[in-house]
């Protein structure tokens, strides 16, 4: 999949271009039907399917304070995209020039000048251009002059919700797990780095892995059942996401014990998919307590993964 940094300096756009615009936070099943259509659209062709996504998220330029929780840092938003069949992603620097354009400049300079579309398929609340003056019913009047056709796609509805990276993240901050998945089409995941601890799980016969996640959506505190992939492998694992309250942390973690694994993995790419929360955080009245807690704890999960791999029926 080809990747372009700044579809401003975009000198050639692949042949064929059918193009979808959006943040793609989370390429949950609202954004998956959307590159169905992309794809299907560009085969029919024999063109090409292309997203053209913001960077960073436009909430965070118009209101950094209250930036969203993002879901997806931008090399997990990659994958999945690549995953639901893109040939490309065009990456828009969303800086007080772009947020300045006009619809018309947009259209104009961007996607015809830049991305040279032959059809533009967008969801059912796309706006865009300064203001967010521009919309579905401004594209369908600008593509006949610009020689490109324009679709607007339905929302994905389950249980009478429309499926959106908001009401996902809702979700995922109160730990419902479940829900999130249920939206996304797959278990959530956070993506980072093993980065150096306190140490305190080692004196307790649990080391952990201490995780800073590229991106800012973590669940809820408490104790999950999860996976971590690792190197290309995957293996189960016990997290804790708070302070640590019984060993008086400063501020909120997310700490994963990785069952039968031993081997330091400081500075290493880590990805954590959540199954299931087993308990909220608390505090216990002394260490011992808290150990003969993790040791409880690490048992369902493995009983957890068991029932997982036995055959239904």
């Amino acid at each position: 999949m080809r990747v372009v940094e700044d579809v401003r300096r975009l000198d050639s756009a692949p042949p064929g271009v059918v193009l979808t615009i959006g943040s793609f936070d989370g390429v949950h099943l609202g954004h998956q039907r959307i590159l169905e259509q992309v794809r299907n659209h560009a085969r029919k062709r024999d063109g090409s399917a292309v997203v053209l996504t913001m960077r960073p998220h436009p909430r965070e330029f118009f209101s950094p304070s209250h930036a969203p929780n993002l879901l997806t840092s931008d090399a997990k938003k990659l994958a999945l995209l690549e995953e639901a069949g893109m040939d490309a992603v065009f990456f828009l620097p969303f800086n007080a020039e772009t947020a300045g354009m006009t619809r018309e400049e947009f259209v104009e300079h961007i996607l015809v000048g830049r991305c040279r579309i032959e059809h533009l398929i967008v969801g059912h609340d796309f706006r865009f251009g300064r203001d967010a003056e521009g919309d579905y019913h401004f594209l369908a009047s600008a593509a006949p002059r610009h020689g490109f056709e324009v679709t607007e796609a339905e929302p994905v509805l389950i249980e009478g919700e429309r499926v959106s990276s908001t009401l996902i993240r809702e979700q995922i901050l109160q730990g419902d797990l479940d829900k999130a998945a249920q939206l996304l089409g797959r278990r959530y995941s956070v993506l980072g780095e093993v980065v150096s601890g306190r140490r305190i799980g080692q004196t307790i016969g649990y080391p952990t892995a201490n995780i800073q996640p590229y991106h800012s959506a973590v669940p809820a505190q408490g104790v999950y059942a999860a996976e971590a992939r690792l190197n290309g492998r995957t293996h189960t694992a016990a997290v804790n996401i708070g302070i640590a309250p019984t060993i008086r942390h400063d501020e909120a973690a997310i700490e994963a014990f990785l069952l039968d694994f031993d081997r330091n993995i400081q500075g290493e790419e880590i990805e954590i998919v959540f199954h299931h929360r087993l308990r909220p955080e608390r505090k216990f009245p002394n260490r011992e307590a808290l150990v003969q807690q993790i040791g409880h704890d690490v048992e369902a999960i493995r009983a957890y993964f068991a029932a997982q791999s036995r055959p239904s029926g």
